[in-house]
Order: structure tokens, then C-alpha cells, then sequence
């Protein structure tokens, strides 16, 4: 048995893993990396010791129960075949299942971007719509903005939270840039309040030029969509600008140099030609030299 925070006791059943279906637009990824391998040796070794949270599944004529927190340790079940795992039951409106499900996650390291932004959105709605409500009191929801009471669980900045929920308003193909690491918080949240098909044109700028917008760049690019004034020339003018403290790179089809270089490494690779580059250059310096001496001659 378990006393939840409300201190009721609740009881730890088992029920087979037919009876549940992940929870709804869950923000969290479920995926196959070192951390699930290291709880599937776990859980074939302990067993399931923290038992899942569900709820009664709200959806008519799908499974029994909706999971709200537990869905890596329901994977890992999975795909170990055990067929059937600790669960505790407990009714949930939607608002509670998804402060529970959100709450239950947060604490992971190694969280995406994306899947902060998408929590802490369904979050802070959550918590809107509970302070909305007539039938609960002031003691039972904080008289904060949502935003303070997220930042203060997360131990984090209000600014951050706000930032991360505006990622929500990126397209998808910009938000995996973000998820890739190659477009920072800040840049990306001023990307944010591009309109729809400007988000679509700097997705394909940024795929055809292999060049992501620096903070000066977002903020510009931000400037120039409030004042109607960014179309496809003044958003290729304004990524053109260099930016500071920035290093241009060439990057070079690896299986291509292959055919040049089949046995040595990248390393080496750009050894060689760096060293044949050179070559060529003191070989062009030499016709430059000999010409300039052919015409004084000449004369």
C-alpha cells in the first residue's frame, strides 16, 4: 500500500499490460537509448519496484486505463514480455492526470527541449483553468500566475518557463533544430512569433544555406515579421549578415572523398589535402612568377 500526498491509502494491484493505452498527447518520448536499455536490466532483474500511475480511461471502448505517469516502465515491460505490471488506480479529472503526469517527468535528466515546452504548456493551461474554477478554494490553488508556480517548483526562472512555452509556436522542422542543439532557447523563442509561413521560409533557407540564425539574427528576423516587412529577399539579406565570433566551415561529402582517399581516415584525409592544396598553390605562385619574368624580358 501507498499514501499518496492527500493522504489517502492506496492499494498496489496488478493488472496485464492489454488493459492500458498511453496517456493523450503525451509530451515525453518514450526512447530506445542507454537509460531505457539500463531500466530493462533493472526490471529484469528487481521487477517493476514503483508502480505505475492510471486512471480510469476516460475514452469509451478503448483499453480499461489510461496511463498517466510510468510509460517507459510500461515499455520496458513490453518489450521484456511480462505480461503484467503494478499499477495504482486513481481517479483523475483530466487537469490532475496531466499535473501528475508533467510533475512525475520533469525530474528526468536528459529531457528535449520539445518535451519541456509541450509539459510545462499543458502545465501552466492546467493550472489556468483549476484557478478558473468555482468549486475549488483559495487555499487549493496558489493566487499566483502559472508561470511563478511552475518556475518555482522547477527552481528555474519565470523568463525560462515563458521561453520554453513559446516553443510550442515553432514548426516542427525548426523545433528539431532546437532539439538538435543547433538553434539555442533564446534565438528560438524570438523565431517563435514568425508567422506560419515564415517559420516554413527560414526552415528551408536554413536547410539550403546549412547556416542557423544567431540571437541578433532571431531578433531582427522577430522585428522585421512585426512590421509586415519580411519576405524571402530581406529574410536571405538578414541571414546573410555575419555573425560574431563565428568560424566559417566547408563541409565536404565524406563517401566522395572515399574514391580518392578509400583507406584513410577523415583526419587524414584533410592532411592530404591541405598538403595538395598547398602544392597547387606554390605551383601557381611559380607560373604567376615565371610570367611576370617572361614579360620584363619581352620588353
Amino acid at each position: 500500500m501507498i499514501t499518496n500526498s492527500n493522504k489517502r491509502i492506496e492499494t498496489t494491484v496488478n493488472y496485464n499490460l492489454d488493459m492500458f493505452t498511453p496517456m493523450r498527447d503525451h509530451p515525453f518520448q518514450v526512447r530506445d537509448d542507454s537509460d531505457m536499455q539500463q531500466l530493462m536490466e533493472s526490471i529484469k532483474e528487481y521487477g517493476v519496484i514503483v508502480p505505475i500511475l492510471v486512471r480510469p480511461n476516460p475514452i469509451e471502448g478503448g483499453a480499461k486505463y489510461e496511463i498517466v505517469s510510468g510509460h517507459r516502465r510500461y515499455e520496458a515491460c513490453k518489450r521484456l514480455g511480462i505480461e503484467d505490471i503494478p499499477v495504482i488506480v486513481r481517479n483523475l479529472d483530466d487537469d490532475e492526470a496531466i499535473l501528475a503526469m508533467v510533475d512525475s517527468n520533469l525530474h528526468r535528466e536528459q529531457l528535449l527541449p520539445s518535451e519541456k515546452a509541450f509539459a510545462y504548456k499543458m502545465k501552466f493551461d492546467a493550472l489556468k483553468r483549476q484557478g478558473a474554477r468555482s468549486d475549488l478554494t483559495s487555499e487549493q490553488v496558489a493566487p499566483k500566475l502559472s508561470t511563478e508556480i511552475i518556475a518555482e517548483q522547477e527552481n528555474t526562472s519565470k523568463d525560462t518557463i515563458k521561453r520554453h512555452i513559446r516553443l510550442t509556436k515553432l514548426i516542427k522542422p525548426l523545433l528539431d533544430l532546437v532539439d538538435e542543439g543547433k538553434i539555442a532557447l533564446t534565438p528560438a523563442e524570438k523565431l517563435s512569433y514568425l508567422k506560419e509561413e515564415e517559420q516554413r521560409a527560414l526552415a528551408e533557407l536554413i536547410q539550403d544555406y546549412e547556416a542557423t540564425p544567431s540571437l541578433s539574427q532571431a531578433v531582427k528576423l522577430k522585428e522585421m515579421s512585426a512590421m509586415q516587412m519580411l519576405d524571402a529577399d530581406m529574410m536571405f539579406e538578414v541571414m546573410s549578415r555575419p555573425k560574431p565570433n563565428q568560424k566559417e566551415t566547408l563541409k565536404l561529402d565524406l563517401e566522395s572523398l572515399r574514391t580518392f582517399f578509400p583507406d584513410s581516415t577523415p583526419k587524414d584525409m584533410e592532411s592530404a589535402i591541405l598538403r595538395i592544396l598547398t602544392e597547387w598553390q606554390k605551383r601557381e605562385q611559380s607560373k604567376v612568377q615565371s610570367r611576370n619574368s617572361w614579360d620584363r624580358d619581352g620588353r
